[in-house]
């Protein structure tokens, strides 16, 4: 394991600042030198660490949705403990992938989306709408954004009723309003400052592009999935939107991955449970080879009204049980590997 270089300063992943990147980008290389780290082509084992939507918008507490998980501080937490990983790991990894939660406003789980008889907007993070609903005409499109979609009104609405049956059919959860967040071009899109700087640092010091991963940015479905969308298909069949079947593939030849992020009880667990589904198909014993930072992820916990811990922890038993390694960022690579 490397030492942590002395820029890093636990006390910043929690603001946000601009990064010195041609400054990183000298000690990246002189780093590499003096601890004579290889670049990441030379592998002979290659290592992904997959970041989940590690972004303002999740991430901060002043920002839309931060996960603070049961202890408050949830997501800060995390990040300080997923930078040193990065830093300790920087000669191991071969590649970070970051995912990208894209949107814009006229999306299907944004307020503006969808009003009731009285011309309300639903109130964020406090609204789930269930196929009955719809159905009876609880919730019902705003027809304001079908010229915007370029959709016709009743082909919106019949996608409604469709959509939010499907989950229900699916056994997840009901499509929930959330407040806007990860606004394409908005500072909430942008990845944590302490946590970008440590992925390009890595970038530089051992010659690897850092792989970006944008997700969630198709307004009629929700993506919680960097591997795919929660409903694929519209009211008549059609294909609505499909899985990232370039990412599965590039996921399974790497000799190991490692997945962080946020929320453990959303777009992680969704992500995993997905790559599990296509390693059943595939192979199961490729399961073996996917590595949980249980140190480095929350679940989402809104206080007084939803805690979504127990369910993220009973996902993450049900991915040990499929043969994944539950570990923690203090741990070395070299010992899983």
């Amino acid at each position: 394991m490397y030492p942590i270089p002395s820029f890093f300063d636990r006390t910043s992943v929690s603001s946000v600042w601009r990064v010195p990147y041609q400054q990183r980008a000298t000690d990246a290389e002189a780093w590499a030198k003096q601890h004579q780290i290889t670049p990441a082509a030379d592998d002979r084992k290659r290592i992904c660490l997959l970041a989940i939507d590690v972004q303002n918008t999740f991430c901060l507490p002043d920002f839309e949705l931060f996960v603070g998980g049961r202890s408050g501080q949830g997501a800060i937490e995390d990040n300080v403990r997923l930078c040193e990983f990065i830093y300790r790991n920087l000669g191991t990894i071969t590649e970070i992938a970051p995912t990208m939660d894209t949107h814009t406003a006229m999306q299907i789980f944004h307020p503006i989306f969808w009003v009731n008889e009285a011309g309300e907007h639903p109130i964020p993070a406090a609204t789930l709408i269930q196929f009955e609903d719809v159905q009876n005409g609880v919730w019902r499109v705003n027809p304001s954004v079908a010229a915007s979609l370029q959709a016709s009104y009743d082909r919106l609405n019949q996608h409604a009723l469709h959509y939010t049956k499907q989950l229900t059919d699916a056994g997840k959860y009901p499509l929930t309003v959330w407040p806007y967040h990860s606004m394409l071009g908005g500072i909430g899109h942008a990845l944590v400052s302490a946590v970008e700087e440590a992925m390009f640092f890595h970038c530089i010091a051992r010659s690897s592009q850092t792989s970006f991963e944008i997700k969630g940015n198709h307004p009629l479905t929700e993506n919680y999935s960097v591997l795919r969308p929660e409903v694929l298909t519209t009211t008549g069949g059609e294909l609505l939107a499909q899985k990232n079947s370039r990412l599965i593939e590039k996921l399974l030849k790497f000799d190991a991955v490692i997945i962080a992020g946020q929320a453990k009880s959303h777009c992680v667990a969704w992500t995993i449970d997905d790559l599990l589904t296509e390693i059943q198909v595939y192979d199961p014993n490729l399961a073996q080879k996917v590595y949980l930072l249980e140190d480095c992820t929350s679940a989402v916990v809104v206080p007084g009204v939803v805690d979504y811990t127990e369910q993220a922890d009973q996902a993450y038993e049900r991915f040990a049980a499929a043969g994944m390694k539950i570990v923690k960022s203090t741990d070395t690579i070299a010992e899983w590997v």
